[in-house]
């Protein structure tokens, strides 16, 4: 996918949430049978490529999910990471989203000059229960980083973070629930809680998708398809969007460039997905026959959503 980078893949399992990775079952089903082997991969400079015509692939104000393989701040790639704060700090006008469940890892991993952050990282850690809520959300409040944001995926129990939100430092909280072999339910009531107490902060809060098994007023609904779970998702209406998320993006001579500058492409089915908001959009790739969605169309839609 256009918008994730992995410049290593493979990981090992530290948490609850690691109990049924998705990374692990993909990675089986595809014949690779060793997914906790960390290794570099041959994408390294991907945020640095070129088109033929000479353009970077990845445009200006575009996000990278980083290391959706892997951890960025595993042990097992320490030798590499040098590597990719390299290409990122090269990137300026690109905003590198990273996620980890090793916070307590992540100070001696910074580059010598991070000083209080990068404008362009947005770092978040997994909070899949409230014992890793309650663990990584004070680490991550104390690490020096200009962008945090909170992952509750896969949710796998209750989690309350409303006294966290209120020290203000989180911009962003997205939930879902668990997918493939052996996936844990995901309960209706405990994403409400986590989309209140966002609103309460005017936090932005993205329900991404159900899992594959979704319990609510009593009832079990199970659901494999991806697509049908961000859409369920969708049609619960529970997304919420806080206060704007401002990036100071600049180019690569530190001159300040327009946020406005990418505007994520969508298509027809994109309008009822749960990812929507924290999405990149379509690449484009000329696959498909869908056309795109213009962008007035799709600002009336939610807005006739939302007075539903």
């Amino acid at each position: 996918m256009r918008d994730i980078w992995n410049p290593w893949h493979g990981c090992k399992k530290c948490s609850e949430g690691c109990q049924n990775c998705y990374m692990y079952y993909l990675d089986r089903i595809h014949g690779n049978f060793e997914s906790d082997k960390v290794v570099k991969t041959e994408n390294m400079n991907y945020p640095l490529s070129r088109s033929r015509s000479g353009k970077f692939v990845v445009g200006s104000g575009e996000m990278l999910r980083v290391c959706m393989t892997s951890d960025f701040f595993i042990e097992d790639a320490d030798e590499w990471r040098e590597d990719a704060w390299d290409v990122i700090y090269q990137r300026p006008d690109v905003k590198f989203f990273l996620l980890t469940k090793r916070p307590q890892r992540v100070e001696k991993c910074l580059p010598k000059d991070w000083g209080d952050g990068w404008e362009n990282v947005f770092f978040n850690v997994t909070c899949e229960n409230q014992r890793r809520a309650d663990e990584r959300i004070p680490i991550l409040h104390s690490l020096p980083f200009k962008h945090k944001g909170i992952m509750c995926a896969p949710l796998i129990g209750q989690v309350s973070i409303a006294g966290y939100l209120k020290e203000g430092q989180i911009e962003q909280v997205i939930c879902g629930g668990e997918n493939y072999d052996g996936a844990r339910e995901c309960r209706y009531e405990w994403v409400k809680l986590l989309r209140e107490e966002c609103v309460d902060a005017d936090v932005t809060f993205s329900f991404i998708g159900t899992g594959n098994i979704f319990v609510k007023d009593g009832i079990v609904t199970r659901m494999r398809n991806n697509r049908e779970q961000a859409k369920a998702a969708f049609n619960l209406g529970l997304a919420y969007k806080g206060k704007p998320i401002r990036y100071n993006l600049t180019d690569r001579l530190g001159l300040p460039i327009d946020e406005s500058c990418y505007a994520p492409k969508f298509k027809n089915r994109c309008l009822t997905c749960g990812n929507r908001p924290i999405c990149n959009g379509c690449e484009d790739c000329g696959r498909c026959k869908e056309d795109f969605v213009d962008m007035q169309k799709i600002e009336l839609f939610d807005k006739l959503q939302k007075s539903k």
